[in-house]
């Protein structure tokens, strides 16, 4: 954008290295202690003398007037110093309507009498003091001393009771002095009569002619009119109503609060009053302002005439109410809710609707600009924030009409040139001569916008952007990436773009995030990029840097624009800067992690090209194209070693990638395909990372809520959303129904594989079974499983097939039955088994057959698996579990893996006992029974709190805690009355052995790492410990269900607690049991970590 009136630049203002290293603490501050106030006189002072001067000094790439925001005070400041040296008359005009001011004087002179008869509305101007010292507002009295002229213009504030010699007196001597009109389109309008229609075709959309269409268009919507001012009561009211009034500012300003009138509608009415009497409308506009601005001072006709801006806003501050601190901008309710939304668009239809003429009158938008601008530096900071977003808003609007100045100059070039390049014979010079006089024009009127604009930037930009109100510092950084989009040909160089890549290191979240809102309007386009390659490398760090800002709303845009900038320009980003990126996708805040999953997902685009993979899997006979971005997405995964976790890389790549994570035929082809001799297939840990990604994605798919520790903020699912699972759902059933038993057979020895792979038909629509008549799959699919358990005696896969048994087990679907007599037919066998092999091993004499040993404990492993998940009590169990333990723990001659196992198979007994009998009410006797197997189990507990073996020791006291809770004195709540014989209170003795316990194997003294410092380790059992003791210190029920032994990991966390303490909370808790599990607690599958 041009500087004020400038033609040159100087030798050393900035040509792109400009962007100097000011690091935000270096920046100046904002100091309110000498406040520069721009006075009409000074705009129109800098406008006039400023067109044919060469000057230097206020070249707007400098950065130290940039920065120091002195620049415009020097410009003023010049601009008088000339004005006090120039001769008597006038600054010799750049354009012929700028003419001597004598001549008008003297006609002055002679029509004031003639004029003050006619129009009561206007006020005598006096120029007493002589014409070298300049008025506080100069075109404000040349625009009056043509209006008393009686110009045709359309603003002469006549009466329609003035006679009609007057008319002809004021038109003659109008004639007669059209030498000194300012306007030269109007003095080549008079002398050229077709480049007058043609420059009356061209602004057909003037002012009052769009106004009219507006109104007349918005007939048919039922909108109630705004009940202010009528067009008469500027032309009634009196000469002494006019001064105490100042203008009905206050209507204007309700009817923007309350919004019940379209910003159309209300500035259309303006300008009406307006065109009648500019000073009244002038009036009331600023009257607007400063009622936006909370103050309820009046800005009256005789203070706009004899008091200088300073002055006014100093009345103004007098009258303002400074004790509230509440002004409308910050004003909270439903009233103020669209207050600055109203006013914003206010200021742009304003704008809009001044654009053909009002704005250039060289009137209403210096006064405006000049008050704003005062405004804005006011100490009081309802001024400064109100007249900040209204001069920004302006800015923004000034904008639009540039770039429409712009596409008219470029369709007048086009009409021009075709016209000129037409034969001689056929070309029209009237027509060449009036374009060239429109082209003239319209480059006039763009001159006369970006010096507007450029005395916003100067006036109010420069000094506010580093404004003590964050606020107001981050208005400025949303309007300026907003005058770089819209109007890049000017603002889009490093003069401007400093100020964003500065306000980065701001400390108020709101201007940081703001800054990088408007980079991103930048980076969007590819062809703004390439002009930001300087900006880039300057600010690059602090950009990658904010991606761990501590403000989650700051990362999130920070990695957004890093996507755009990767996405848009090559090879900015280097690793270095990418590697800093890549760990968010783990992040627990998820729209940060989506971000980062956009980020790789883009990255990852960038090595994958999509025509070569298309054209192989074409070669091949594959129907997915996406399994090179899948051999990425695992190289990423594997070589990261960020995390262990693939369920939180799918969920952060899930909104931006689901597609690809969605395209199971394709992943499931990269594991069942064959490779030849010369192809290189996946490895056997790319193999298992591909399995963990299925399962997660397919999860991800039914579930669709985000991993464990990750919240999404979002609670209910849409109907769309609802429908897009039941379809997803449906879509993995149908192919994995059929490939699951492949696959479980071509990994059936991989425990780690099988596990995952168990887990899949718990995200199956059970009903495809019958509906795509697949029950030849479902019976592979249990042979397998069946199979699996027989081959492996890992508790992971052993639980796993547990819970795909309970799933297909499901009551709801009618594959039940089936499922349910191959499960019972597997058991018989294992039960067989068990039986026999504990027979042998009890009555043997001597020394025990070890493969007998191994066979008891695999199968006792199995059931006990299987009784986790499955109600096995018909098999009868128990007496055999309870035979092995009174030798095992007597004697010691059982190992303790039996021992283990045989516990949990009796402690799963005890539970699904109970279930049935709290779910249909037993009989007494068997409520004897229980009774009497749940002592059993309690002194078998107890006796093996004092085992050898530590396992047995940990394992006898989990279960002990965990029967001392099921058979509490709550048990009986909810109407469970029937089961008072069941409860259970320990005793003396049993309580002492637990805290004995505790204080000898729970904590213990370690010397970690051989530096002598003692440390606290918490175990296994003090995990569960705690978990006990806090539900039992609340008193509340322990849960819905009960978590096994197997689901706790074998893990130590160090901690320091107070063995004291932890004595006293034991003590308390056990005389304060919890109340009991609800009858289905043992159906459901072990919880995960």
């Amino acid at each position: 954008m041009p500087v004020l009136r400038s033609r040159r630049v100087s030798p050393g203002s900035e040509t792109g290295v400009a962007m100097s290293p000011l690091s935000i603490s270096e920046l100046p501050r904002s100091q309110y202690s000498s406040p520069t106030y721009f006075r009409g006189d000074q705009v129109a002072e800098l406008l006039l003398l400023g067109g044919g001067q060469d000057s230097d000094s206020d070249d707007v790439t400098s950065e130290s007037e940039s920065d120091s925001g002195s620049d415009f005070e020097d410009t003023l400041k010049k601009g008088k110093k000339q004005s006090a040296s120039a001769p008597r008359t006038a600054p010799q005009p750049k354009r012929p309507r700028r003419e001597l001011v004598e001549g008008k004087v003297a006609v002055q002179k002679r029509n004031r009498g003639k004029q003050q008869e006619a129009s009561p509305v206007a006020q005598p101007v006096s120029l007493a003091k002589g014409v070298s010292q300049l008025s506080r507002r100069p075109r404000r009295v040349l625009t009056e001393s043509n209006q008393n002229l009686g110009k045709e213009t359309g603003i002469a504030k006549l009466d329609s009771n003035q006679d009609a010699s007057s008319l002809v007196v004021s038109a003659a001597r109008s004639k007669s002095t059209a030498q000194l009109s300012r306007r030269p389109r109007q003095v080549l309008a008079e002398n050229n009569q077709t480049a007058d229609k043609e420059n009356r075709s061209m602004h057909s959309d003037s002012d009052l002619e769009s106004s009219k269409r507006s109104a007349s268009s918005r007939k048919s919507v039922a909108q109630p009119p705004r009940k202010v001012r009528q067009a008469a009561s500027a032309k009634d009211a009196g000469p002494e109503q006019q001064k105490e009034g100042g203008g009905d500012g206050n209507n204007l300003f309700e009817a923007v609060k309350l919004g019940k009138s379209a910003m159309q509608t209300l500035v259309d009415e303006w300008l009406e009053v307006y065109k009648l009497d500019r000073e009244a409308g002038l009036l009331e506009l600023l009257n607007f302002f400063i009622h936006c601005c909370g103050c309820k001072g009046v800005v009256t006709s005789e203070m706009f005439q004899k008091l200088q801006n300073a002055e006014i806003i100093r009345k103004m501050t007098e009258e303002f109410d400074e004790d509230s601190g509440d002004y409308p901008l910050s004003m909270t309710g439903p009233v103020w809710k669209k207050f600055r939304q109203n006013f914003c668009e206010f200021v742009a239809v304003l704008v809009r609707q001044c654009q053909y003429n009002i704005i250039y009158d060289e009137y209403m938008m210096d006064t405006l600009i000049s008050l704003l601008t005062g405004l804005s530096d006011s100490q009081v900071r309802a001024f400064r924030h109100t007249s900040t977003l209204a001069a920004m808003k302006l800015m923004t609007a000034l904008v639009d009409v540039a770039l429409n100045l712009n596409v008219h100059q470029e369709n007048l070039q086009r009409q021009y040139d075709t016209e000129r390049n037409k034969a001689a014979g056929k070309r029209a010079n009237d027509r060449l001569e009036m374009l060239l006089h429109k082209r003239k024009e319209l480059q006039q009127n763009q001159e006369e916008i970006e010096n507007m604009m450029n005395a916003i930037f100067k006036g109010v930009f420069v000094h506010r952007y580093r404004d003590l109100i964050a606020e107001i510092r981050a208005l400025c950084m949303e309007e300026i990436g907003v005058w770089m989009k819209s109007y890049s040909d000017s603002f889009l160089n490093d003069s401007y773009l400093k100020y964003v890549g500065w306000m980065l290191h701001d400390k108020q979240r709101e201007v940081r995030l703001k800054c990088l809102k408007s980079l991103q309007r930048l980076y969007e386009s590819k062809e703004i990029v390439q002009k930001l390659e300087l900006f880039t490398n300057r600010f690059k760090d602090r950009m990658v840097s904010m991606v761990l800002d501590v403000d989650y709303d700051v990362a999130v845009e920070a990695v957004t624009l890093l996507t755009l900038i990767l996405q848009n320009s090559e090879d900015v980003l280097g690793s270095e800067e990418c590697e800093c990126v890549y760990p968010l996708v783990y992040a627990s805040h998820r729209p940060t992690a989506a971000a980062a999953g956009h980020f790789v997902h883009v990255k990852l685009l960038r090595h994958y090209d999509a025509e070569r993979e298309e054209a192989v899997a074409k070669e091949r006979g594959k129907r997915s194209v996406n399994g090179e971005f899948i051999k990425l997405l695992l190289t990423f995964f594997l070589e990261s070693e960020l995390h262990e976790h693939c369920a939180y890389l799918v969920d952060s790549l899930w909104d931006h990638a689901g597609s690809v994570l969605k395209d199971w035929e394709g992943m499931t082809e990269l594991l069942l395909e064959e490779i030849g001799e010369d192809e290189e297939g996946l490895s056997d840990q790319e193999e298992s990372a591909l399995i963990e990604l299925i399962v997660c994605s397919m999860r991800q798919a039914v579930e669709g809520y985000p991993p464990v520790g990750r919240v999404s903020g979002k609670k209910l699912l849409t109907a769309k959303e609802r429908k897009q699972q039941m379809d997803d759902r449906v879509k993995l059933s149908e192919h994995f129904i059929v490939i699951i038993p492949q696959l479980l057979a071509k990994y059936s020895a991989d425990a780690e594989k099988v596990s995952n792979l168990l887990q899949i038909p718990t995200f199956f629509d059970l009903d495809i079974y019958c509906s795509r008549r697949l029950e030849k799959y479902l019976d592979l699919l249990l042979k397998q499983i069946r199979d699996i358990v027989e081959k492996h005696t890992e508790m992971e896969v052993l639980e796993a097939c547990s819970r795909a048994y309970y799933t297909l087990c499901n009551e709801d679907y009618t594959i039940r039955n089936r499922v349910d007599i191959a499960r019972s037919q597997f058991v018989d066998t294992l039960v067989e088994i068990f039986t026999q092999s504990v027979e042998e091993l009890l009555h043997e004499v001597g020394e025990t057959d070890e493969n007998n040993l191994y066979t008891v404990a695999t199968s006792l492993k199995r059931l006990a698996a299987l009784y986790n998940a499955h109600d096995l009590t018909r098999w009868e169990l128990f007496d055999n579990c309870c035979r092995i333990l009174e030798r095992g723990i007597d004697t010691g001659e059982i190992p303790e893996q039996i021992v283990i196992q045989a516990l949990l198979c009796v402690h799963f007994h005890i539970l699904w006992r109970l279930a049935v009998i709290s779910e249909y009410p037993g009989t007494k006797e068997q409520l004897i029974r229980l009774r009497k197997q749940r002592n059993t189990v309690l002194a078998m507990c107890q006796h093996g709190l004092s085992n050898a073996s530590r396992s047995v020791r940990e394992q006898s006291f989990v279960l002990l805690c965990d029967l001392l809770v099921v058979f509490s004195s709550q048990m009986t709540k909810d109407g469970h009355d029937e089961l008072q014989p069941l409860v259970f209170t320990a005793d003396v003795a049993l309580v002492s052995e637990l805290l004995s316990f505790v204080m000898d194997h729970v904590f213990v003294e370690l010397d970690e790492d051989g530096d002598g410092e003692e440390r606290l380790q918490l175990s296994l059992t003090e995990l569960y410990l705690v978990d006990i003791v806090e539900h039992y210190s609340t008193n509340r029920p322990f849960g819905p269900r009960v978590v096994p032994i197997t689901s706790i990991p074998t893990r130590a966390i160090s901690v320091t607690p107070t063995p004291v303490r932890s004595h006293i909370l034991i003590q308390k808790s056990l005389k304060r049991p919890p109340s009991a599990l609800p009858p289905s607690m043992a159906a459901h599958s072990p919880p995960s970590e």
